[in-house]
């Protein structure tokens, strides 16, 4: 069973629709038990940093994610929670990830391309090997809605380029994996994508 972490961050039904086109059993909660016995464990969400790591935090799972075993799958803000601190509202996230997450600015344009913020729509991934991206082809393409972006580092397994800037795609520390993107509005290339997920072994 996957468990989707609930934690009042909205984007919750194009996460259900994903996995139940995939045939798999899920619970969506905030009950840790459930969380705890789960097979597999995703955090979704949308939404403004510091007002997610509050709900974590009231709930307590902000103590409890960061001691699962099992895969665990953060996606889009689920991704930046996971990370050191997020410049959007200045707030220390689960420290799982060695990265912090900061917001796109002008700056980041290139001559060719003046960006606009947030970065909406499709763009490619530079992948490296890791189970999450099996049988994705390198360059393929996913669709993004963000204003602020984790920074590269060690823990970066994909990455995208905007205007001039870098930044992580992707992002695995042992049994954690996050994804900027949101591979259940990617069409097939995303629900590869969760389907490496659902069957990977650690």
């Amino acid at each position: 069973m996957i468990a989707i972490i609930d934690y009042n961050t909205g984007n919750l039904k194009s996460i259900e629709n994903a996995l139940g086109r995939l045939g798999a059993e899920y619970d969506v909660t905030c009950d840790e038990m459930v969380i705890r016995s789960a097979d597999r464990v995703l955090l979704p969400g949308v939404g403004e940093a510091s007002s997610a790591m509050e709900n974590l935090r009231r709930t307590g799972l902000d103590k409890v994610i960061p001691t699962l075993s099992v895969p665990v799958l953060g996606i889009c803000i689920g991704m930046q929670l996971m990370c050191l601190h997020s410049d959007e509202g200045d707030v220390d996230g689960l420290g799982v990830f060695h990265s912090r997450v900061r917001r796109f600015s002008p700056e980041d344009s290139s001559p060719e391309e003046r960006i606009k913020i947030p970065h909406v729509g499709w763009n490619s991934v530079s992948a490296a090997a890791s189970p999450l991206f099996r049988g994705i082809p390198d360059g393929a393409w996913f669709y993004y809605v963000h204003s602020f972006y984790a920074e590269t580092c060690a823990d970066t397994i994909a990455s995208t380029t905007y205007g001039k800037r870098d930044f992580s795609a992707s992002l695995r520390r042992g049994n954690f994996f996050g994804v900027q993107f949101h591979p259940e509005k990617s069409g097939a290339t995303g629900s590869r994508l969760l389907s490496n997920f659902l069957s990977m072994s650690l």
